[in-house]
Order: C-alpha cells, then structure tokens, then sequence
C-alpha cells in the first residue's frame, strides 16, 4: 500500500524525510538522476545530471566531462534541447537512451518519449516515430547493443538501431491483456513494472503477460473536467476477489513466436514476481508465489520448450517476504536475482530462522549455505566481492531505527564485521562502484543534516578528508530536538518511538500530545534519519506553538527486530497494531506534563486506518484525530496487500470486520476530521461514503472534507496543498489547542 508519506523508500528503509505529499514523489522522479550518480562499468567514475546535462567524473580526483550537453540534446531543426528525467546507457557505454515528455501511468511517470544518442558521433534520433507520441515504456538495449525494445499499448516492439526498423514482437496487446509491464496492483504491491527481458545472445526477449479480462471494474468518477462527468475504469481486484492471469512467455526476436512457460499452478492462483535469463544461458529463473504469498517456489525453465522445474520452495505460516533490492519507486526499478558461483546459485534472503538472513541458494540442487547469522536481520544488500568472497550489506544489530555497513564472508565461515565510522550514529547507505573500490557514502540523524562523500572501500576513508562528513560534523548538525524513546507496555511490548517538545518546555506544565501513526507492514515511521520527526501539513512551527508531538513503532511494523515482531500483525492488523498504540499511549498519559484531555492523532492511508481505529475502539483515549485517504473497511482494499497479510476472506472474514474502523464507528465520541480525494485509484473515496454513512447512521458529528478528482495523495490542482494544509492546521489547534498550561 503506497502511502504519500513516503519518498524513494521501500519496506526495507530507504531514506525517509518524513511526510511529503506524492506530488513530491512524482516530480523528484521525473529528476531523480538529477542529485543521483550512476557509476561508469570500470567503476573509477560516475555519472550525474546537472543543469540538463549529464557530467562525467572521475575518482580519485573529480575530473569531470561534460558527456551530453544542451547543445547535443537538442534535435535537428529545434532550438530547445531535451528536457529528460531519465537515461541509460548501452553496455559498452557508446550509446545512451534518453527519456523525456514523459507521462504518469500509476504512480510515477514511466511512458513516455526516448531518444537514442551516439556519444561518439553526438548523432541524437527519436525512437518509436510511428507509434502514439509519449507512449514507449521501459526501453532498453539488447546486450549487443544492437536493438532496443520497448512496450506500447501494451505490445513489445523491437527497434533495430541500424535501419531504425520498428517490429511487433506481440501485436494482442490491449487495456486487459499486458504484454510486458504491468496491472495497477502488481505494480502497486510488487513494484512490478518493467516486465521484460532480454536474453544473453539479443535473440529472444522473455516478458510477462497480464490477463486482466475477468478483473471486476471499479469506477471513479471525474466530475470536474467536463460539464458532463466521465466515467474512469479500472481493472481493481478486492481482497477476495480472483487475481490476475499471469504467464510467463519467450518470444524469439527473428520470428516473433512465443513459447510458454509450463510452470506448475493455476495461473489465477499464483503470481510470479521475479523474472530472469540464468547469464550465459538460455534457460529462465522465475520466482512464483501462491495467492496466500505464503509459499515461495524457484523454477528453472528451458526457453525453447517451456519445460519447467522447481528448484527450492519455501513456506511460512505467516507470508515470505520479499527482498526488493534498491529502489523500489525509481522509474528504472528491477527486482533481479543476484547472481553466484559463476551462476550457480544466487544471493537469497529468508527469514527461516526467524531472522531476515542471507543464504547461497544453488541451482544445481546443492545444499544451501547460511551466509549471515545472528540475532539481527539485515537490511540492503549493498556490494558482493566476488574475488576476496565478501557480502557486503547493512544491518543494525543493536538498534531498530538505525542502519550501518557490514561486511562478512560470501561461504558463511565468518561473523559480520562494522565498517560505518563508530562516531557516526544513525542512519547510513552506500553505492558502491562496479568494481568495489569507491563507495557513495550518505549520513544523516535526527540532529545532523544529510551529508555524502565519496570514500575508498578499502579503508573507508573519504577521497577527501577536508570534504568527508566527520570533518564538516560540526558544521552539519542542528540543535537536537527529537528525543528518541522506549515505551514498554501492560503487555510488555517494547516500542521505539520519537518524540518532540515545545522549545519553551515547562516540565511543571501540562502540554497536548500528537501522535502520528503508520502501524501497518509496509512501513515504520521511527528512523533515525533527519526530519523523520517533521510534520509537513502544519503551518507553523509545533514546537513553538507548544504541542508534544510522538510516532510510536508497534508490532508488526518492518523494524529490524525479527519475523516475530513483524510477522505478529498476521489476520491483525487493525487489532494488534491499535492494541499496542493505545497502551503505549495510556503509559505516555501518565507523564505529568501531558494533558490528558488534548490527545490527537493522526495519519495518511494505512495511518489514517489507524487514527479511525484509535479514534472509535479507544475514545478515551484520543479526543482528535486528522484521518486522510482511510481504508475504512479491509474489505474494500487491493487482494495482493489484504491477503497477504490478512488471508483470505472466504476463510476468516471476522478477522476483516473486526480489524475495519468502519465496526466501530459508532463508538465515536471525539473530534473527526475526514479527508479524502474522489479520485483516489488507490484506496477508494468508497471508504469515505461507507464510513459517513455509519456515523450518519449513528448521528455522530464530524467534519468531512473531499477534495475533488484527487489522488491518493491529494496533490493534484491549483491551491490543493496549501488548503490541505490551512485544513489540518486550524482543525488542530481549534480542537487539540496547543501551548502548556
């Protein structure tokens, strides 16, 4: 469930600022290469977009080249160069696609325009001339850098650079049947996006093919674009309801024949969410999960004939978690398999043991290898030695909200050695070069500013160590304001929350409290991180006005705290995760200084799910609450995210009833602000009418805001942000006032 408080991070903890709208999402998408760097295939330099134009550096000492300038940009007979948000290069580096006037489909702008240019000939040419303008998605050189392909209208096409020769891999593309990318809720809770792939030798391109025909419609309504409203379809599968038909197939570039995969299972009953040529081979690894996402099974498939078997299964009684290395809301995002032994066998992670792990899975049917161990799970993979047999990866043994580098041997035989400086404590990642030399390296914490330097991995040195972040930490931090707590409960549960006070705080005062809640399994809200503790949608300093402001971690958020803690949410959520809010909450109010008749809370999507529960199964607890874009009833939301955390409703439909704030609406007896966008794709304005109409029924008095035609993140529109915001604010202090008293 993508939730709008989130920017560029995943389940496994990505760089979170806060709270920012999708819109922010969105538009740093469209420049996410702009403050990122791609390194070079040697390793010894990166790449990076500035000004519109893509700069080359080169380490140890930051020479840089400008590689494709304003001037090269721009096409024959125009005068303003291409204003792209993304590119790629071919394999030998000669070539680069080039992705502009790009449009949103989802969630992020991934269709689009792209154009090829030859760096050493600056010649600049359009792909895709004969096909709708901004239509192309995903495109991609073939490994002999000869061709390129892509998908439009949801067909593949096959590009020969040399003759500019547009060919129809599939021609059965339509709304329903996708042809290599993606329905809205495989890329929504897969991240699947890019759906397919090109084979070792460039002559067969393996893909995915969605059948999304049988998929019940939902309707949104767009009654501001027209006098007349329009009526906007979209294939949404509820929890409950069938998924998608899935299969895999192998079209051979030459003569445009598919062959089909035969992997075992009912295509409606299982999805396959990893893809990939074994290098070098001709056979495919594909990753099938069953409906539950429950059991895991890895087949290995004979390109040419389809034959298909498994190779390593998987279950748990709870669901197997998928590990989705980098970036999973980058438009260029790929789900790959890491590659082993001459690949043999790949890099895998399980939580068997009950710990997030890494083990060395073989494809020859050997025995598996535990590469990490411990009482700690790890976080991101970050670079493998294949030569001195290292993994490297971060991980934070010893404390949830933060992450650090280790590095320990690839066969299993030692223990995970620290790597990030001691003195700096929070939240670290890295990108390493190609060939494991330099590092990106980026720090922030609650009280320091974001900072990144470019060290030598073998002593994990800056380049320059007057630039390094130990050397300009004095100049980076900011007066420590967020306060990092421990609450243990009745139940003794022990959470890890944050907190912030008023400046002038006057511990003989008793001052309002705001909880900001998540709760759910995509997402933990407590990192270590700068500006984890800001809240966005106030106008207004919150310290300064004398409000106490609180985020609190429950179980069955994805802390690094072991399968136990996450997993413990299972068929609960809206149970367990409210349950351990409201008594941390309760062993919050007996602070002296919290007034216990000015507690609000708050939250977006699942956070806003959260805040309705709080608000109407603990009334004496929370007097306030800001709920925005609210699944109000489990039973309306997407199958892939209910059932795999809920089961399926056919089975344990209680479990949905009694965790839907929409149950016990009638319990409320505080102060409500509900807002919600009519144009929400994500979790329906739907939930907002059954909720109304339940206080309704019950003649309970609330406020009610619908923003027209919005999306899940209520961006769109001229003002929007800024009403939101002008909303949320005066609801608050008119109802949870603030200052001490």
């Amino acid at each position: 469930m993508l939730r709008p408080d989130v920017i560029f991070k995943s389940r496994k903890g990505l760089k979170l600022f806060a709270l920012v709208t999708l819109i922010l999402v969105i538009s740093l998408t469209a420049r996410a290469q702009s403050g990122d760097i791609r390194w070079s295939n040697d390793g010894n330099s990166y790449y990076r977009v500035e000004h519109n134009e893509l700069i080359q550096y080169t380490l140890p000492d930051s020479k840089q080249i400008v590689i494709l300038s304003k001037q090269q940009l721009t096409p024959s007979g125009k005068t303003i160069p291409l204003q792209f948000s993304y590119y790629c290069f071919s394999g030998d580096q000669q070539k680069a696609l080039i992705f502009t006037n790009t449009k949103r489909v989802w969630r992020l702008n991934t269709k689009g325009d792209y154009w090829l240019i030859d760096l050493k000939s600056g010649m600049l040419t359009q792909l895709g001339k004969s096909l709708p303008e901004s239509s192309l998605m995903f495109a991609k050189f073939s490994p002999d850098g000869k061709s390129v392909a892509y998908v439009s209208g949801n067909n593949i096409y096959v590009e020969d650079l040399s003759t500019s020769q547009i060919k129809a891999l599939t021609t059965d593309g339509s709304v329903t049947l996708i042809n290599g990318t993606f329905d809205w809720v495989y890329e929504e809770e897969f991240f699947c996006r890019d759906g397919f792939r090109w084979s070792p030798d460039s002559k067969k391109i393996a893909y995915w093919q969605i059948d999304a025909s049988h998929i019940k419609k939902f309707y949104l309504i767009n009654n501001t674009d027209s006098i007349y409203s329009k009526i906007v379809p979209i294939e949404y599968p509820v929890v409950g309801e069938n998924p998608s038909s899935c299969r895999v197939g192998v079209v051979t570039v030459s003569d445009n024949r598919t062959t089909w995969m035969n992997i075992p299972g009912d295509p409606v009953q299982n999805y396959i969410v990893r893809l990939e040529f074994i290098p070098g081979t001709d056979k495919l690894l594909t990753q099938q999960l069953n409906r539950k996402q429950n059991a895991s099974k890895l087949y290995i498939s004979e390109s040419s004939t389809g034959v298909s078997k498994v190779i390593q299964e998987e279950a748990d009684e709870a669901w197997v978690d998928i590990y989705t290395p980098g970036n999973p809301y980058a438009i260029d995002f790929t789900n790959k398999f890491i590659w082993l032994d001459g690949n043999k066998s790949i890099l895998w992670d399980s939580e068997k043991d009950g710990w997030r792990h890494l083990y060395q899975v073989s494809l020859e049917g050997k025995p598996e290898k535990l590469v990490t161990s411990g009482k700690y799970d790890f976080s991101d993979i970050t670079y493998i030695d294949f030569k001195k047999g290292y993994v490297y990866f971060t991980a934070s043994p010893d404390n949830a909200t933060q992450k650090y580098l280790y590095r320990t041997r690839l066969d299993g035989s030692g223990t995970a050695g620290l790597l990030s400086p001691a003195v700096l404590k929070g939240t670290h990642s890295y990108s390493f070069s190609p060939n494991g030399k330099y590092a990106f390296h980026t720090f922030s914490n609650s009280f320091t500013r974001p900072a990144r330097e470019f060290i030598t991995v073998a002593n994990q040195k800056p380049l320059d160590e007057k630039k390094g972040i130990i050397s300009r930490l004095d100049s980076l931090k900011v007066m420590q304001t967020t306060e990092f707590i421990r609450i243990k409960t009745a139940d003794s549960v022990e959470m890890d929350g944050w907190m912030v006070k008023p400046k002038d705080f006057d511990p003989a005062k008793k001052y309002p409290v705001v909880f900001y809640v998540y709760t759910e399994p995509a997402e933990a809200t407590v990192i270590d991180s700068y500006g984890i503790s800001r809240n966005f949608l106030y106008l207004g300093d919150m310290t300064k006005d004398g409000y106490i402001y609180i985020s609190l971690d429950n179980r069955g958020t994805p802390a690094l705290k072991g399968a136990a803690w996450r997993k413990a949410i299972y068929k609960k959520i809206g149970q367990i995760n409210i349950h351990d809010q409201a008594m941390a909450a309760r062993e919050i109010l007996k602070w002296n200084f919290i007034d216990t008749d000015r507690v609000a809370v708050w939250g977006w999507s699942g956070g806003g799910s959260a805040t309705l529960n709080l608000m109407f199964q603990y009334p004496d607890i929370y007097k306030t609450g800001i709920a925005i874009a609210a699944v109000a009833n489990e039973l309306t939301y997407d199958n892939i995210y209910q059932e795999r955390y809920m089961g399926l409703p056919q089975e344990n439909k209680a479990d949905f009833v009694t965790g839907s704030p929409i149950t016990y609406a009638k319990n409320l007896k505080g102060n409500l602000l509900y807002i919600h966008g009519t144009g929400d794709d994500n979790v329906h304005y739907q939930n907002a009418e059954m909720l109304l109409n339940e206080l309704i029924k019950y003649n309970k008095q609330f406020q009610f805001m619908a923003y027209p035609n919005r999306t899940h993140g209520i961006s769109e529109g001229e003002g929007t942000f800024l009403h939101l915001a002008t909303l949320y604010t005066s609801y608050l202090r008119k109802y949870c006032p603030p200052g001490g008293r």
